[in-house]
């Protein structure tokens, strides 16, 4: 072993794993640990359950996976042995006594120095880890080159007990691995939690988080250090992976970190946007399709989700389709191929009048005597699916569907029409957050975006009325209130989980919101069947929010 000494390196590994490919995890791993070895680093850490992906849910529970990682571990270990470098401190499902935990193991010169088990497992919002895992004892400080170190996974910080017993027992420095998804608000709480524990322990802290897209979360990395005095020593950049090298000291009062690099700030909306693009990213390449088809309106939902995924795979990768019905406006034409000649994205038109045509001729005897009513409308919705579909099946690239939270959350969305598809980039995006977005892409690229510079979106697209040009001069507040009204009403609802007595003490007509509690519950059967997508706010609609289908409940307050 090496000896113990006052000065440490260390290494913060904020990568992007593949959940399940146990195998390619750990060469990343191993890669990571090559580059600390370069800077001569002492230990690297990484994210929680890095060797399998955060969150694995029910791989876990599989005795062939379990296998998997169990062998994998032992080719780490071996690699610690055959080649000089750094310990690392690496997250994994850890199988004791036939139970199993989620567990960080430090491994240093061919051998397990400690397993470090999750004390506080999260089982609320998108987290259920109660379901796989075992409860882990408060963990004990790790005896590391001269420096005691204690481990908290995760949810641990989030509460004052395991930092206080890793105080107790002499811990120097706190470190945090971390599989905890961006939210609009979360980069504050992680601060705030994080500051909490290093005013009570006196300790330093390291946060490591994971990067990257699983399915309907995404994670911002947004790594960071703290010193025992609350002040900021190092940031990692957001949104991409990367091996931070930081210099520690011990010093009178205990251990030092020197001031290192900084992460940029971003404001909200570039948040979300740069969330957006990196699950979507995530999505189509860890599947391995070949890029996106989307249809194509002229309006702001298809031509922001476009750019994003121009952003987020090259615009080549995004073919954009026209499917003109005799209902769309010679503004949406232009508007449409505008924005796809500004992205510089494939654009073709395809006309879906032979077979609306088609259909109105089979069913005519079935609908004699009928008004033209929704039906109508929907099936030219259909038949846009049944295009996109064919094209999708045709030349492997997935169906990429366009509809934002507000429509989501109302049911103002054709089943198996315009909600067709394999994944939904506006899923979890208010309509009013969706015309800020297309603005901030109109002033930026954003950092990592392979899409064009400048502006992407005709200013007409984000100034025209919003319709979905089913029917002759239809326009979405015909059938729904203003969006900015109705997204108001819903945060309410569903984000806040706010009765409608509450909802109306903000300001808003009973009948209204009583009205949109009611289209809330009724669309459940819609929300169920719908694609996955990327999850901004606090309640998303599947992982977050979990309602009955069928619900006899209404709010009589």
């Amino acid at each position: 072993m090496a000896k113990p000494t006052d000065r440490l390196t260390i290494a913060l590994a904020q990568l992007n794993p593949l959940v399940g490919d146990v195998k390619g995890n750990a060469t990343k791993a191993i890669d990571a640990r090559g580059q600390a070895a370069a800077a001569k680093a002492d230990l690297v850490i990484f994210s929680e359950l890095f060797l399998v992906g955060y969150p694995p849910e029910d791989l876990v529970l599989k005795p062939a996976f379990q296998r998997e990682v169990k062998s994998t571990v032992e080719n780490l270990i071996l690699d610690t042995r055959l080649n000089p470098g750094p310990a690392i401190l690496v997250g994994l499902p850890w199988m004791e006594e036939g139970r199993l935990f989620n567990a960080c193991l430090l491994i240093d010169e061919g051998r397990v120095v400690s397993v470090s088990c999750k004390h506080h497992l999260p089982n609320y919002g998108v987290f259920d880890e109660l379901r796989i895992f075992a409860q882990g004892a408060a963990p004990s400080p790790i005896m590391f080159r001269g420096a005691c170190l204690g481990t908290l996974i995760c949810e641990d910080m989030w509460f004052e007990d395991v930092a206080a017993h890793l105080k107790e027992n002499g811990a120097e420095i706190l470190i945090v691995p971390n599989g905890s998804p961006f939210t609009v608000t979360k980069a504050a709480e992680r601060f705030g939690h994080a500051r909490a524990r290093v005013t009570e322990t006196g300790l330093p802290l390291i946060y490591v988080n994971q990067v990257g897209g699983q399915d309907e979360l995404v994670f911002d990395g947004g790594g960071f250090v703290l010193n025992a005095d609350g002040s900021t020593a190092v940031q990692t950049p957001k949104w991409e992976e990367s091996v931070a090298i930081t210099q520690w000291v011990r010093g009178a009062t205990g251990w030092i970190c020197a001031a290192g690099e900084a992460g940029a700030p971003e404001d909200e909306t570039e948040g979300v946007y740069l969330a957006a693009m990196t699950g979507l990213r995530d999505y189509v390449d860890k599947n391995h399709f070949p890029g996106v088809v989307l249809g194509f309106s002229g309006g702001i939902d298809s031509a922001l989700s476009a750019a994003i995924a121009a952003d987020a795979l090259g615009a080549a990768r995004v073919h954009c389709v026209m499917m003109p019905s005799r209902y769309t406006s010679q503004e949406s034409l232009a508007d449409a191929a505008g924005c796809a000649n500004a992205l510089g994205a494939p654009y073709e038109t395809i006309p879906i009048a032979p077979a609306v045509e088609a259909y109105e001729k089979m069913l005519a005897s079935v609908f004699k005597g009928t008004a033209a009513d929704t039906t109508e409308e929907n099936i030219q919705s259909r038949v846009r699916a049944v295009t996109l579909m064919a094209l999708s099946n045709k030349f492997g690239n997935m169906v990429l569907t366009t509809g934002n939270k507000s429509e989501m959350s109302v049911g103002y969305a054709t089943l198996y029409g315009d909600m067709c598809g394999g994944y939904n980039v506006l899923k979890d995006i208010y309509k009013t957050l969706v015309f800020k977005m297309a603005a901030w892409r109109n002033q930026h690229k954003p950092k990592g975006g392979l899409g064009p510079d400048g502006p992407v979106i005709p200013q007409n697209i984000i100034d025209k009325p919003p319709t979905a040009e089913l029917r002759e001069n239809q326009k979405d507040d015909d059938t729904l209130p203003p969006y900015d009204v109705l997204d108001e009403i819903l945060k309410g609802l569903v984000d806040k989980d706010m009765s409608v007595r509450q909802v109306v003490a903000s300001g808003f007509d009973r009948d209204l919101v009583k009205r949109i509690e009611n289209l809330l519950f009724i669309a459940e059967y819609k929300r169920r069947q719908a694609p996955p997508g990327v999850k901004i706010g606090l309640k998303n609609f599947g992982r977050d929010r979990r309602y009955p289908i069928t619900n006899g409940f209404r709010d009589a307050e």
